[in-house]
């Protein structure tokens, strides 16, 4: 099978979208699958390395306004054409939804190329977090629209598959995101990075990594740890990330330790040496960042809500609280931490449930839906019109 994948975003870049793109297109490669890529050009020559990829194209990019680190991908459905043409395809892979993506799906349909989409984005959400609620709805009406034009659209939980149903939404199955078990472990924690935070072993440590912007819900994370403070003042507290709002937080907490963006083998070791992690965000799909931190071991606070109500159970292996229940999430915080008993054994069993969460058998479900996709797509065209230019 040969699959193109559209998306605004690739490593080296450090976000969610990029890293399960980057994972999934690794495990595919090993399944036989031949990958292409479109993509914004990459802004320096290391993120040029893509690694698996057969054959790339590189299109014009352009910056959010307000938001410099997040880039658009600019191209017309005539130019997608030619290269789905130049190396035709047999299904395209949309991870986004924005100018790249539409033209994208309309050079696929032109083409008779099955299209699956991938809803990696709450689009909707970042309208409120950004004072543009007024375009939710129009969004919403686009995003439907989008989609629908597809053959398959791919989600991370049953609970996001129930809401864009309940959208008129159609063709939506659940495709979960897994996680790198050796990579996230408690075995990398690090005595000596504690220290340099200025705790013992029987200190506890709460820890965020994410990035640093509005629809992060930060508010309610700086309230948090005030009060986790408040009760515990020999604990320390790590975020882990950059962003718009960094500089605001670390004015507002001097007593936080910001590291910015962290190597892979550093992350390891933020999150095993960690004891607590803080997750108050409601904009996910999925939110990676909570498995990783139940991989290494973590006790995770969290809202119940995209990963962290599909993997935690409430009292077992983490707390979840109601959505949007700031003083519930603030209180399990502020409780946990003065139980090291239970932080620990919520962090061994966190772990063991996010083993489960395996990217190779994610790989394989997604082949299946590739190859769903095209039984389905050809079942419903006229089989003159499959390879019509």
């Amino acid at each position: 099978m040969r699959l193109c994948i559209v998306s605004e975003t690739w490593a080296p870049e450090i976000n969610g979208v990029a890293h399960t793109l980057r994972r999934l297109s690794h495990e595919l490669t090993r399944l036989g699958v031949t990958i292409d890529l479109v993509r914004p050009k990459p802004q320096s020559t290391a993120s040029g390395q893509t690694g698996a990829i057969h054959a790339e194209r590189h299109v014009p990019r352009m910056p959010i306004p307000g938001y410099r680190d997040v880039q658009i991908g600019l191209t017309t459905p005539t130019k997608m054409r030619r290269f789905f043409l130049a190396q035709r395809p047999d299904v395209v892979y949309l991870a986004t939804q924005g100018p790249l993506g539409w033209a994208a799906r309309q050079a696929a349909l032109q083409l008779h190329i099955p299209i699956v989409a991938g809803w990696h984005t709450n689009f909707d959400h970042y309208c409120h977090s950004y004072g543009m609620g007024f375009l939710a709805a129009t969004t919403k009406r686009y995003l439907r629209y989008f989609h629908n034009g597809c053959t398959l659209t791919l989600v991370p939980t049953q609970a996001q598959a129930d809401t864009l149903r309940g959208d008129s939404i159609e063709h939506v199955h659940v495709l979960s995101r897994g996680i790198e078990g050796d990579k996230f472990s408690p075995e990398h924690r690090d005595a000596t990075l504690r220290h340099q935070w200025g705790v013992n072993d029987h200190q506890p440590v709460a820890l965020y990594v994410g990035r640093l912007a509005a629809e992060k819900n930060l508010a309610l994370l700086q309230e948090t740890l005030h009060a986790m403070r408040s009760v515990r003042p020999d604990m320390a507290h790590v975020i882990v990330g950059d962003g718009p709002a960094r500089a605001q937080l670390q004015k507002a907490m001097p007593d936080v330790h910001f590291t910015g963006f962290l190597s892979p083998e550093a992350l390891s070791r933020h999150y095993a040496s960690a004891d607590i992690f803080l997750f108050p965000s409601l904009s996910e799909t999925w939110g990676n960042v909570v498995t990783e931190a139940m991989a290494s071991g973590l006790a995770v606070v969290a809202y119940r809500h995209a990963a962290s109500a599909e993997l935690i159970q409430h009292g077992h292996n983490g707390l979840t609280l109601t959505a949007g229940d700031r003083d519930a999430f603030r209180q399990a915080a502020v409780s946990l931490c003065q139980h090291p008993a239970d932080y620990a054994r919520f962090g061994r069993l966190a772990r063991l449930r996010a083993l489960e969460q395996s990217w190779s058998g994610i790989a394989r479900q997604l082949l299946t839906y590739l190859h769903q996709a095209q039984e389905a797509y050809h079942a419903t065209t006229p089989s003159c019109r499959i390879r019509s230019s």
